[in-house]
């Protein structure tokens, strides 16, 4: 059964500068899209790498290992070498902590 937990503040997440957060075996990253907060798996499908380390511009994350893409807020693969979505967390922030449905 998935919970809300709380797993950062609001002001820690700056716009184009995505985080890493752990849940458990869970490994996300939360991103700030116009002043929403996102999170996805942060292991990218293709190759092992941290998606917090990697490019953000707007609503779009690329790896930083192959330039492949993904949509922060559908998870969306957008380009090769990515061809596998990424999984999405529902997210909410109250009282400016950043919670994680998992």
């Amino acid at each position: 059964m998935s919970e809300w937990q709380q797993v950062a503040s609001a002001d820690d997440i700056k716009p184009d500068e995505p985080i890493k957060v752990q849940i458990g075996d869970d490994d996300i990253a939360l991103y700030n899209v116009g002043g929403e907060i996102f999170a996805t798996a942060n292991i990218c499908t293709h190759a092992f790498a941290s998606l917090a380390d990697g490019f953000q511009e707007g609503d779009e994350i690329e790896c930083p290992l192959h330039d492949g893409r993904f949509n922060i807020k559908t998870g969306k693969a957008l380009c090769p070498p990515v061809e596998q979505d990424l999984k999405t967390y529902e997210t909410k922030v109250e009282d400016g902590a950043v919670f994680i449905k998992a």
